[in-house]
């Protein structure tokens, strides 16, 4: 579900700060400083995608797809491919972002990524980030997030998870 005020936009790299508003938080100066990126992997695999529970819910959001702040000299491909990596244990191939928006439940700048699975199996790789991982079919994603996906993500669940 797309938040109807916040304009999708599809990019292959770091955008400048201004391509997506955001609630930033104040500079020494006063101004108003952007909120980091985050970059999200959808991983789909074998008819399911990749979801991870946060350790530490924030307000509805518990369960998502593997997620972390983008580091200043990497892609949002990258983030996504690392922060996969460090949460759920497993390589991933970046094949094609999805879009990018302002996360309605957290305020954050998010970008998406479709992913591919590169190997091993997947598992809780960081305990103080995530509590446990999940395989689910398309059918299954409303009960882990109850309050919708990003509709560029949901279209592309759509389109790759059919049986």
């Amino acid at each position: 579900m797309t938040h109807p005020s916040v304009p999708s936009v599809i990019a292959t790299s770091r955008p400048d700060d201004e391509s997506v508003v955001s609630s930033g938080q104040a500079s020494l100066d006063g101004s108003a400083v952007p909120a980091p990126w985050v970059a999200g992997a959808v991983v789909v695999h074998e008819g399911r995608v990749l979801l991870v529970r946060r350790s530490v819910a924030e307000g509805q959001l518990s369960w998502q797809f593997p997620a972390g702040k983008v580091e200043p000299s990497e892609s949002f491909e990258e983030a996504a491919v690392r922060e996969t990596k460090e949460e759920a244990g497993v390589d991933v191939v970046a094949v094609v972002p999805l879009g990018e928006r302002v996360h309605p439940i957290t305020g954050r700048r998010v970008s998406y990524t479709a992913c591919e699975l590169a190997g091993e199996t997947a598992h809780v790789a960081d305990f103080d980030e995530t509590a446990e991982v999940a395989w689910v079919t398309l059918s299954e994603i409303p009960r882990y997030i109850p309050y919708g996906l990003f509709e560029p993500v949901q279209r592309h669940l759509d389109v790759v998870l059919q049986p």
